[in-house]
């Protein structure tokens, strides 16, 4: 009599960019090629595996910390792996195995695909597999792909970064950009288009660089107008550009293209000259205010983000005052805001004049007052608007009578929309609607007047026929459905 035996399982533990999320996928993609099961989320995994970030604070004690907390688990489980990939791997290579010596493989940023042959050799040979590629192997978006969504998805257009900004480490870890060809692109596209997915979020550690590989500038612009034409592509976002980079053909080709949403995430870093110079930020603040003048001229009602660091080595007074004073003229929807701390190896680190901590506290405070103020503005502009929302997973807090699921709108602010008791009548995510805005917080806005023009999508089917019973999701009632993404590392 034959006994089956039942395949090993696997959780990722993902930290950092959305380019981490995209390359999680794909690990995600592999290990389920390679026979392995997704663990159900109260399971114990026979493999762990943490893509990291090296430009997150405290990245190094969160990863040490974690793994210290799986190793009296690891030891009451005999076979059970833990594999630790990403950019801090890249960077710490050997230190990982020699702080924890209970992880079994360690890989970087440019051998993603080798992760199941490392678990296999690690097992067989019951010691440690580190293996740190300085050079891209396979471009991660023709691995194997396992996504988290069935109606919207990540591609990846390039990969690594030439820009040499003193605070980031990103262009050592990931290396000098690499460019897919537009051709390979579309036809990922195409392929996720007929799988059911409608929203395609275009990646790269600098967008409006592409093309810079094969020498044609205008290859950012020529993509966008390409992905119009992809017939079922609803939505198509991107992250994140460099302000020295952006060409007023992007903003025709954003303006011109139906499907390109009205949105734009932008890092500004800081709103002083002197500060992006030390920075080697290659735009001044002026610049940076005229490409949004510029893009809303084009996109009247475009949401524009951004990424603020405070304290950077050197900043005075005066110079955070004016990163006070363009965060109010560009009037962002909203920002992500950091307080600066040293990243060993980046030159920064060696900085003179490095701002003491509570310094840098009290700035952030007030600066996070300032673009909270002001993102709550823009949104209270929102009210009375009614706006086209894609339904998204996900639940909020059930402190609330109103039945709500969450959204995004075109723009890409975060909607919490009441939907009908009636389960024949209510949304599933990847679904379409309209509502009009009834009130405006400072990161969400809520649409308390019912749904109208509600449009059954291909993604929302397809989110149905991956569930295990095709009744449409629950209801989210009440708020707090965090927000999509991460800021970028540009």
């Amino acid at each position: 009599m034959s006994t089956s035996v039942l395949p090993r399982t696997y959780q990722i533990r993902t930290h950092g960019c959305q380019m981490n999320v995209h390359d999680s996928e794909r690990l995600a993609g592999l290990l389920e090629d390679a026979g392995y099961r997704r663990a159900d989320e109260d399971g114990q995994a026979d493999v762990v595996v943490f893509n990291t970030c090296a430009v997150r604070e405290n990245a190094d004690n969160k990863l040490y910390g974690s793994l210290g907390h799986l190793l009296p688990t690891k030891k009451a489980h005999p076979g059970m792996q833990i594999a630790v990939g990403g950019c801090l791997a890249q960077k710490d290579r050997h230190t990982i195995v020699e702080k924890a010596p209970w992880v079994d493989v360690v890989f970087g940023t440019h051998n993603v695909g080798s992760l199941p042959t490392l678990l296999e050799r690690a097992r067989v040979a019951e010691e440690a597999q580190v293996e740190i590629k300085e050079a891209l192997e396979t471009f991660p978006s023709n691995l194997p792909t396992r996504r988290d969504s069935a109606y919207a998805a990540w591609v990846s257009i390039s990969v690594g970064c030439n820009n040499t900004c003193t605070f980031c480490i990103v262009p050592a870890l990931r290396g000098k950009e690499t460019d897919r060809r537009p051709g390979d692109i579309l036809a990922e596209i195409r392929a996720l288009v007929a799988e059911g997915v409608q929203e395609i979020t275009l990646l790269g550690q600098n967008v409006n660089a592409y093309g810079v590989e094969f020498g044609d500038r205008a290859a950012f612009a020529k993509l966008l107008r390409a992905c119009g034409g992809i017939d079922g592509l609803e939505r198509v976002r991107f992250t994140s550009p460099h302000p020295k980079d952006f060409t007023d053909d992007v903003i025709a080709a954003m303006a011109e293209t139906p499907n390109v949403m009205p949105q734009l995430h932008m890092p500004l870093q800081s709103g002083s000259d002197s500060v992006l110079r030390r920075m080697r930020r290659s735009y001044r603040s002026e610049k940076f205010l005229g490409i949004i003048d510029k893009v809303r001229s084009a996109l009247p009602e475009a949401a524009i983000t951004t990424d603020i660091i405070v304290g950077f080595p050197g900043e005075t007074e005066d110079e955070f005052a004016d990163t006070i004073e363009v965060a109010k003229a560009a009037r962002f929807a909203g920002s992500y805001t950091f307080q600066y701390s040293i990243r060993p190896g980046t030159p920064a680190a060696t900085m003179p004049d490095q701002v003491p901590k509570p310094v840098v506290q009290e700035r952030y405070e007030r600066l996070v007052e300032v673009v909270e103020a002001v993102a709550w503005q823009e949104n209270k502009a929102q009210v009375g608007r009614t706006v086209e929302v894609m339904f998204a997973e996900g639940e909020g807090r059930k402190d609330a009578a109103t039945a709500r699921m969450s959204g995004r709108a075109r723009d890409n602010r975060l909607v919490h929309v009441a939907v009908p008791d009636d389960p024949e009548l209510r949304p599933r995510p990847g679904d379409l609607a309209d509502a009009e805005i009834t009130y405006a917080a400072p990161h969400h806005l809520t649409a308390d007047a019912g749904i109208g023009n509600l449009r059954r999508t291909r993604g929302g089917d397809a989110w149905s026929s991956r569930r295990p019973d095709t009744a449409p999701e629950r209801p989210v009632v009440g708020l707090g459905m965090p927000a999509v993404g991460a800021p970028s590392a540009v």
